[in-house]
């Protein structure tokens, strides 16, 4: 394999390199369980998975939300969560074998997540390929994070690359923004947790790729 223009690859964490909504799911269902509020189903948690506890919280409870303890309930979500954080959290097709050829061909490669980093860290151990990651920078790890360009510059120095000679892959716009922002190339994973219905035009990014089986392509 022809060695790239690029020099190093970003990855955002959740729907785009894990699948770990069926786990954040779970989470939220053992919450509203637990309040006697009808369970949601995959179809309808699987776009707000990247949206954090929050997000979810709102979709469970819908108007309601302000008839609980909020912090009760995200704390209580985030328990069984992270006693529960990879029970079917998978990587995406195609993803090991694009973080393997990485390896191969001695290209740096981090990640940049919103998740916060004592869930994160916890997350990666369960995958040994993540071993081999140069960066990993959570939603915590620094006083800003995305769609704030903070992070992904920062992993950019510690994988000692130029911004404009990175990649950075995500599955939110926000991940696109802080992208565009850090003149890194942007590149949307619409496999991840993006609605079919989403007008990717206005998120201007550069690249879009259906499944990370198209990430040589690019």
């Amino acid at each position: 394999m022809q060695k790239p223009d690029f020099k190093a690859v970003l990855f955002d964490l959740d729907g785009t390199l894990l699948d770990t909504a069926p786990d954040l799911g779970n989470a939220l269902n053992h919450v509203l369980s637990s309040f006697h509020r009808p369970l949601c189903k995959y179809q309808e948690y699987r776009n707000i998975a990247s949206d954090g506890a929050k997000g979810l919280l709102e979709l469970g409870f819908g108007e309601d939300i302000v008839h609980i303890d909020f912090d009760k309930a995200r704390q209580k979500l985030l328990d069984f969560y992270e006693d529960n954080i990879c029970r079917e959290t998978q990587p995406f097709s195609g993803v090991i074998s694009c973080l393997e050829s990485l390896n191969e061909m001695q290209l740096p490669w981090g990640i940049v997540t919103n998740k916060p980093g004592w869930l994160t860290d916890k997350l990666l151990t369960h995958f040994p390929i993540m071993a081999s990651c140069g960066s990993v920078i959570s939603g915590d790890s620094l006083p800003k994070r995305k769609p704030d360009p903070l992070p992904l510059l920062t992993a950019a120095k510690q994988l000692a690359v130029e911004p404009e000679d990175t990649l950075y892959i995500g599955d939110a716009i926000r991940d696109i923004e802080a992208a565009n922002a850090a003149q890194m190339i942007s590149v949307i994973a619409r496999y991840g947790y993006i609605d079919k219905n989403e007008d990717l035009t206005r998120w201007k990014a550069d690249h879009t790729i259906d499944a990370m089986e198209e990430f040589w392509q690019l």
